[in-house]
């Protein structure tokens, strides 16, 4: 009879289910495990010729595969980095070192000795090196090469400030001092590094450029020819035979267009030199800071005695001043002998007939104070009466610059009721002579006996100044002074800003759009170790607006020496050291493999699998690319194991079992029946 082996083949296909499903319930907490699942097919024994289905009981059952279930386990959260899971497809890549490749979806790594992350079995996990730029190289073992990170010297440094631009400039001390607070207007530090590791401070001060207008003074030796300043050679045709000024576009010569271009920083038109004595000054831009050591030379080329040493006697205010002599009869006791008034930037000022020189100029003064209120472009009403003929001075307020002299709000005028009288004699105010012949005046304009001009260019100028542990002055660019040289030399640069915006618009002389190009600034001699470091140093959205001095953003690139605390990897498989000075590195890149069929892949315990020629050869690639999934580092993939699902297929092996166990009772029964016959 055929039931016997019928029966026997169900009750090793129900112990093979039995058996599998125990597997999968033993490594339930396995990490990566994936669960089996039985599978069967009939048998049906056939004849070559006169058989068929439909006369054929069957032969019993076979188990046709163990198939495993490769979908995802959940991923848990652990503690130790080292620890891997696979958000998606894909398995690691092991090598045992002797040829034998395996492939895992339990991630459960550790570092060996040597530095190699291994799985529990002692496997080399494989990933791609990375080169001193970043690029990928061969798959190979994963390792930690680097213990410790080497130091590195600053050489790029990233700051952005704000300078608040309500700050007086006019407070300032006229003498620069690092020391001295009160003698810039904002400053800040960077923390750097040498080559060595050792750590410093560049410390950088801003001093905003006063309100001022510097004065120089030189002597020379007359008999030894006309000076050379900023390296151009000056000739008799560059200068005024009568006043000594220096002739703009002169004729004859290029010295001024020259002496233009050389330094930018002299105010040429106030440069004015006296051939008899040898007596040669100049004014500075407002903008400009000091001249330092500039190079003033006679015709000998011996270098001139800067005369006034004197700080006072080296600024003058940027401000614009108007001055207007007055006198009645040439001197200030005489009376107008007519009632009339004067009206100074809209303001009217009476006049009577008592009224000297002196008690006019008074008179202006008193009415000051609506004079201001009515002009906000006026500072201050000056008078002075201490001369025999008194004067009265218009000073404006140094941000207005260079007041245009046509404005006819600040050009005064005068009215008589009637003609002055003949006793009293000549009236003089400003540029205008009034006597009895005139008759009576009405509006009278009048011009001023002197004028300085203003000049406001030095808003937003500011000295940039950096010092090396704030004690040594750094070269940040100063160029040598013109004449000397075309070399950089430790001092102080210009930056400018926009004052109508408030951003940066000029570091060192090169000047840029609004949102272009922020030039660089090089730091020489931040790094006592090596003489050859150079800084890059980068302003970009330094501004000027109304608000606190703060520091915006603050970077720089060196790092002292670190020791390796820990390794961690990113979602795309990256592995990064981290080390003790807050430096990370990346050191390679996990391999994920997929498969054409993973159903395919033959287990080769310890939770690996074998490729076959039923899966296909591994398909590498890093994590986030292709079919692979993510990493997650510090976590663990679970195993996919279902303990109800296995539970309930215990039960039903046993009742087949029980089922197969009966047929075969069955059997052998009715065998037992036929031989009692």
């Amino acid at each position: 009879m055929a039931g016997f082996s019928t029966a026997v083949t169900g009750l090793k296909a129900s112990t093979t289910m039995l058996d599998v499903a125990g597997n999968n319930i033993a490594n339930s907490s396995t990490v990566g495990f994936k669960a089996s699942r039985t599978e069967f097919g009939d048998i049906y024994s056939t004849a070559v010729v006169g058989a068929g289905s439909s006369n054929t009981p069957g032969s019993g059952v076979t188990v046709t595969d163990i198939a495993q279930d490769f979908s995802a386990g959940t991923i848990e959260f652990t503690n130790n980095n080292l620890d891997l899971a696979i958000n998606g497809s894909g398995f690691f890549k092991l090598d045992d070192g002797q040829g034998g490749v395996t492939y895992t979806r339990s991630g459960a790594f550790e570092l060996d000795k040597e530095g190699n992350i291994v799985s529990k079995t002692g496997k080399f996990l494989q990933g791609y090196g990375l080169d001193a730029d970043g690029n990928r190289l061969p798959v190979e073992n994963m390792k930690v090469t680097e213990k410790e990170s080497p130091p590195k010297a600053t050489e790029n440094i990233d700051l952005s400030f704000n300078i608040d631009s309500r700050e007086d400039a006019g407070g300032l001390l006229p003498v620069y001092n690092k020391d001295e607070p009160g003698s810039f207007t904002y400053t800040t530090t960077d923390r750097t590094f040498d080559s060595l590791g050792n750590e410093h401070t560049i410390k950088y001060n801003f001093a905003e450029q006063r309100p001022v207008r510097q004065v120089y003074d030189y002597a020379l030796d007359p008999a030894a020819g006309y000076p050379t300043i900023s390296g151009v050679t000056l000739v008799a045709g560059d200068f005024d035979a009568a006043t000594g000024a220096l002739i703009d576009n002169s004729p004859t010569t290029t010295g001024y267009d020259d002496l233009a271009l050389a330094d930018d920083r002299i105010d040429l038109s106030t440069l004015n030199y006296d051939a008899a004595t040898g007596r040669l000054s100049f004014e500075l831009k407002s903008w400009a800071s000091d001249l330092g050591d500039l190079v003033v030379r006679d015709g000998a080329l011996a270098e001139a005695t800067q005369i006034n040493t004197d700080v006072d006697d080296m600024y003058r205010d940027a401000n614009e001043t108007r001055t207007y002599n007055i006198s009645i009869n040439g001197d200030k006791s005489t009376e107008l002998g007519v009632d009339g008034s004067i009206e100074i930037a809209g303001v009217s000022i009476p006049i009577s007939s008592t009224d000297n020189a002196e008690e006019i100029v008074t008179a202006i003064k008193n009415r000051e104070a609506q004079i201001l209120d009515r002009n906000p472009e006026v500072e201050s009403i000056a008078i002075d009466t201490s001369g025999t003929v008194p004067t009265f001075t218009i000073r404006f307020k140094a941000d207005e610059g260079n007041v245009d002299d046509s404005a006819n709000n600040f050009i005064p005028k005068i009215s008589t009721d009637a003609a002055i009288p003949a006793a009293s004699g000549d009236l003089v105010i400003g540029d205008q002579t009034i006597n009895n012949a005139s008759g009576q005046v009405t509006d009278q304009a009048i011009g001023f006996d002197s004028v300085v001009q203003g000049d406001n260019s030095y808003q937003g100028n500011y000295r940039m100044y950096a010092y090396l542990n704030n004690e040594e002055l750094l070269d940040i660019g100063k160029l040598q002074d013109p004449g000397e040289g075309l070399e950089s030399e430790p001092g102080p640069i210009l930056i400018s800003f926009n004052p109508s915006n408030g951003l940066l618009q000029s570091i060192n002389g090169e000047d840029f759009p609004a949102g272009g190009q922020v030039p660089s600034i090089t730091i020489s001699g931040a790094d006592p170790a090596n003489e050859l470091t150079e800084i890059s140093l980068d302003l970009a959205g330094t501004t000027q607006f109304a608000s606190a001095s703060i520091v915006k953003a603050s970077q720089q690139d060196g790092y002292t020496k670190g020791d390796l605390i820990g390794v961690t990897f990113a979602g795309t498989g990256e592995m990064i050291a981290s080390y003790s000075n807050g430096e990370n590195q990346s050191l390679g890149v996990v391999a994920l493999a997929t498969f054409e069929n993973q159903d395919g892949l033959q287990p080769s315990g310890d939770t690996e699998w074998i490729a076959t020629l039923d899966s296909g050869a591994a398909i590498v690639n890093p994590p986030g690319t292709g079919l692979n999934g993510t990493l997650r580092s510090a976590a663990l993939e679970a195993s996919n194991v279902d303990l109800s699902e296995e539970l309930v297929k215990l039960i039903e092996g046993q009742r087949n079992y029980q089922a197969n166990s009966k047929t075969l009772e069955t059997m052998n029964t009715i065998t037992q029946a036929i031989l009692q016959i």
